[in-house]
């Protein structure tokens, strides 16, 4: 059903006047005439007795003019929306970030509410490869997380922060006369790592293998603070740098990793797929993110 037709048919009963619809709407009598004959041949229902200049409506032409008049509201309303979407009046963005990245990128979250208050923010917490996984799918509009050289092709990436990695163990004699840590160093000791949807689980693990001996996993957690917390018993855990000033390091040792595993940061989005407005605006602010990081003095 032609909605041109649904409005000139409304505008004309509301007028009661082809005259002063037809000025109303900015087109001649024969257009609107035509228009609404057209309507009446879809529906093979008349929609108006004539009489002359008169005319008034049959019982199919009311209930058209008053499901109509709901029809039109609901399609303004559509373009209203539309339009709200265009300027981020509206709108809806699903980011994803790993547990242990949220608190180093809160100030971008920040800034883009105040930005676009009437964009609902959705936050979702994954390991990095399962966010990668989940853009991929849709299901995510963007993500901030760890970038590897393995990353989907489909994924587009800018990379904000580079920082190392760093093994924590437990402080005993044997580890506190060392300043650096090799990795072939760790191949007797049990393994508090990441899950296996965490990037950095996956670095871990062939950082290992380049150095000669498969891992001894004694437990895999989501959350660093736990795994930082089971080597006090005994073990090797890995943290991020930026990660290391928030642990309770009594009992622990911090030390470099030869050769460095670096935790490599940055957000991602989809190559090929359709960007809403709202990602559009995130990933701009992501820009400028990183410029402002680049004119930091180093």
């Amino acid at each position: 059903m032609d909605i041109k037709a649904l409005r000139y048919f409304v505008e004309l009963v509301k007028q009661k006047s082809f005259t002063k619809a037809s000025e109303k709407l900015f087109v001649t009598q024969p257009t609107i005439s035509k228009m609404i004959k057209n309507l009446e041949t879809e529906l093979d229902l008349p929609l108006l007795h004539r009489e002359g200049r008169r005319f008034w409506l049959t019982d199919a032409g009311e209930v058209v003019f008053q499901n109509a008049q709901g029809i039109l509201s609901q399609m303004d309303e559509l373009v209203t929306e539309l339009d709200d979407l265009n300027e981020l009046r509206k709108g809806r963005l699903k980011v994803g970030i790993p547990p242990m990245i949220g608190h180093l990128y809160a100030g971008i979250i920040r800034q883009y509410r105040q930005l676009y208050p009437d964009v609902e923010l959705v936050i979702l917490e994954y390991g990095g490869r399962k966010l990668e996984h989940a853009v991929l799918d849709g299901e995510l509009d963007v993500a901030i997380t760890m970038l590897s050289e393995y990353i989907e092709d489909d994924l587009n990436t800018l990379e904000f922060n580079c920082y190392p990695v760093y093994a924590v163990l437990c402080d005993t004699p044997e580890w506190r006369e060392k300043s650096v840590v090799h990795w072939d160093e760790l191949s007797d000791e049990s393994f508090f790592v990441y899950t296996d949807e965490f990037t950095l689980s996956e670095s871990i693990h062939q950082a290992c293998q380049k150095a000669g001996f498969t891992p001894q996993i004694a437990a895999r957690s989501s959350q660093w603070d736990f795994l930082v917390a089971l080597v006090k018993t005994g073990g090797v855990a890995f943290v991020p740098e930026p990660l290391c000033g928030r642990m309770d390091s009594k009992g622990l040792l911090i030390r470099p990793i030869e050769p460095t595993i670096n935790w490599d940061l940055g957000v991602v989005w989809h190559a090929q797929r359709y960007l809403s407005k709202a990602a559009q605006a995130w990933i701009e602010l992501c820009y400028r993110y990183k410029e402002s990081l680049n004119k930091q003095p180093q």
